[in-house]
């Protein structure tokens, strides 16, 4: 036979959506371009700039060879117009058919007069095919020894050689069908004679069977409407075997190869820029100095210099002994008290015991040093030198001028006094003196004229004699001038007479938001901020106080401009709402201290640790049951438990009394049973209690409020009677309050 219980349990779910972004790449030069960097790379090779890629195809491939984000495509700058047609660079101009080098027109640019703007620099690899020349206000192309610059002026063609579509039509008639089936697109069946005059083929016409196909010349693609071949760049796309020495050149159908050492003189090298640029020999290895030499790089060479040796206290620089200065480099041996004296070779250790102007002589007394003897030139000309203890002075040799007229800071002639920065005129208030040789002139300042007697200067009240011409706003005379003035909210312009609008905004006048208008400024707060009464600060709304029910399910913490949920310190977490709280289960986690034998149990913010025992005489049937296995006599049988059963119940605190929170029955229940409830063990304050709800269910409820969080073991003992027997049955309860239940 067996009891039941009844008990509700309740759960709360969340949910968490997310959000993924992508980006797309599009343009497909770009992405051909890219595939150029990633095969470089893929290859071992270093990233190297390629100027004849142009700036923003040579821009993707450095981008995604050296694993950068390629997706952002820099700007491509036009090329500018040449205010001339550009002219066609002649074998005179070219001199001889070996290697062109670089004028001084090229290689320095900054030496042109003016502002000119090198383009050559500005667009790299967008101008011209082959070279690109600088010159004043424009620029000119110029092709590669062996080739000839074109009509258009940027484009060159190789020299006495067969035309390009030519050559590559006689290299398609010569390939079998078979070959050019990559390069073709089938057409619908052709009517008769439909390879007349190349019928709507770009290129090449061929019969296949009854069907018409468009092929194109080798070095050519076939476009998209199966007609059109455009050229592939085998530079861009890398089909070329040009050394990691050599410049990729594409043609029209074909490419070539081009050597660094072509483009400049002997000594110089060509960089990414097109630039060439000196090659230090004593760096690269590339000099002939012998072993015993000195190498010292030149621009465009270099030179070999003998190995001298120096004397002690020299060494050698660029070939020649120099003074090795032990006092600044640290490597003299002058004790405390001495400082360090370098002199040619050597150095020598002076004494610091004697003030400024005297020297220690050998008996190391204090002499005074007689700096007009010392000093080669103690005095500028025109002074004489006296010499005083520890130092000297420098005296004015004695030279008389007439009035109007001073000696010279040397003291050799006489000039002018200047009057009037001297202060030695008598110029009144409101005039300006005027120096003249030997004397000085009083005349009236600017904004003062002569008064009616021609005696003194009078101030001119431009104001008056201007109304309304002179400000926009206010006009306030001042002597000698006057002086414009604003209304508030406005400031004098940098002419001195205007007014423009003051924003105030600028001067941060209001604590958060700020909105200028004309003459005046408005404070604006954020969210989560109201404005004070003095129209500027902006103050925090307290929102836990206006909500704190409503925001939160635990507390509300208020922060600057807005507010924060919290949950209990221990046994809760965060929900993804931000708002509830969530019990940890700690049993579940495993983040428990329970040993092997005892039981988590997990209750509203902790857990618990039971340990669930059967006494002599049972054995434990289940997790939570024990059940006897003897009974000697009847007496025993009757009040001893035939079954023993652990429940665990959770509760709130402050529950309303009399609340239900345990239902007992026999398990089945028969007519004419009997049961009757007892508490034997842990309700020694009273806190609970038992009654029948029928004959054969009983319940223990709650009869006294828990206030605080509390832990009780209860001892229920249920007797039934059935049949003339009684059977007794307990169940021993731990009833857990705790404080939330959130």
């Amino acid at each position: 036979m067996e009891q039941r219980e009844e008990e509700g349990t309740s759960s709360r779910g969340n949910s968490v959506s997310q959000g993924a972004e992508a980006r797309a790449c599009g343009k497909e030069q770009c992405c051909d371009c890219c595939g150029l960097g990633l095969r470089v790379r893929a290859e071992g090779q270093s990233c190297e700039s390629n100027p004849n890629l142009g700036y923003p195809c040579n821009h993707v491939m450095l981008s995604c060879c050296e694993g950068e984000d390629p997706l952002i495509v820099p700007e491509v700058r036009q090329a500018p117009e040449p205010e001339s047609a550009p002219q066609r660079v002649s074998e005179v101009q070219l001199g001889s058919r070996e290697a062109l080098s670089l004028g001084m027109e090229t290689e320095l640019p900054n030496s042109l007069p003016g502002d000119d703007q090198d383009e050559c620099l500005l667009l790299p690899g967008e101008l011209c095919q082959h070279l690109c020349i600088n010159t004043v206000g424009s620029y000119h192309c110029a092709c590669f020894p062996g080739f000839s610059l074109q009509d258009d002026g940027r484009t060159c063609r190789p020299d006495n050689g067969p035309s390009q579509p030519a050559a590559a039509e006689e290299s398609a008639l010569r390939s079998e069908p078979s070959q050019a089936a990559p390069n073709t697109i089938l057409l619908p069946r052709p009517q008769p004679n439909t390879c007349k005059d190349n019928g709507p083929c770009k290129q090449v016409c061929s019969i296949i069977g009854d069907t018409a196909m468009c092929s194109c010349f080798p070095g050519y693609a076939i476009m998209a409407d199966g007609v059109s071949c455009e050229d592939r760049d085998e530079c861009l796309l890398g089909a070329h075997d040009c050394s990691r020495r050599q410049f990729c050149v594409n043609t029209l159908g074909s490419f070539y190869c081009v050597n660094h050492t072509v483009l400049c003189a002997q000594g110089f090298i060509l960089n990414v820029h097109r630039k060439c640029v000196d090659i230090n020999e004593c760096v690269t290895d590339l000099h002939t100095c012998s072993r015993g030499e000195h190498c010292v790089n030149t621009v465009g060479s270099f030179r070999c210099y003998k190995a001298l040796t120096c004397q002690p206290g020299y060494t050698l620089e660029e070939g020649e002994c120099t003074d090795v200065d032990e006092c600044e480099l640290g490597t003299h041996n002058c004790q405390a008290g001495f400082t360090c004296q370098n002199t040619k070779g050597s150095f020598y250790c002076q004494a610091r015991r004697c003030m400024e102007g005297f020297l220690q002589d050998p008996e190391g007394n204090c002499v005074d040093i007689n700096e007009c003897t010392s000093l080669s030139e103690p005095c500028r000309p025109g002074f004489s030198c006296i010499n005083t203890v520890g130092s000297y002075t420098c005296q004015r040799n004695p030279l008389l001028c007439r009035r109007g007229y001073h000696a010279s800071q040397d003291g050799t002639k006489c000039v002018d006094v200047n009057e009037c920065e001297a202060g030695m005129h008598h110029c009144k208030e409101g005039q300006v003196c005027h120096n003249l040789p030997g004397s000085y002139r009083c005349d009236c300042k600017a904004g003062f004229q002569q008064d009616a007697f021609g005696r003194a200067c009078v101030d001119v009240n431009e104001c008056w004699t201007s109304p309304g011409r002179l400000c926009q706003h206010t006009c306030e005379n001042t002597l000698g001038s006057y002086r414009c003035s604003c209304a508030s909210g406005f400031q004098l312009a940098a002419d001195g007479k205007h007014c423009k609008d003051v924003n105030e905004c600028e001067t941060q006048r209001c604590s958060q938001e700020c909105a200028n208008i004309y003459g005046s400024y408005q404070c604006y707060c954020r969210q989560g901020y109201q404005l004070a009464e003095d129209g500027h600060t902006c103050t925090d709304i307290d929102e836990c106080a206006q909500g704190a029910g409503i925001l939160c399910a635990f507390r509300c913490i208020n922060v600057p401009g807005s507010y924060q949920c919290a949950c209990p310190e221990w046994g809760y977490t965060m929900m993804a709402n931000g708002r509830s709280c969530k019990d940890v289960d700690e049993c579940a986690l495993g983040t428990h201290n329970c040993s092997e034998a005892e039981t988590c149990h997990n209750i509203e913010g902790g857990f618990r640790c039971l340990l669930f025992t059967c006494p002599p005489n049972y054995i434990r049937v289940s997790e939570t049951k024990c059940e006897r296995t003897t009974c000697h006599d009847f007496l025993e049988c009757q009040s001893s438990p035939a079954h023993i059963t652990y429940y665990q119940l959770n509760f709130q605190t402050g529950l309303l009394v009399p609340a239900h929170i345990f239902r007992i029955s026999p398990m089945p229940a028969f007519a004419g049973d009997t049961i009757a409830l007892t508490i034997t063990r842990g309700n020694e304050e009273g806190y609970f209690g038992t009654r029948r709800l029928n004959a054969y269910t009983g319940v223990v409820y709650l009869q006294r409020s828990v206030r605080e969080p509390r832990d009780f073991a209860l001892d229920v003992e249920m007797k039934l009677w059935r049949q003339g027997s009684v059977t007794t049955f307990l169940a021993k309860m731990h009833v857990f309050f705790t404080t939330f239940a959130l």
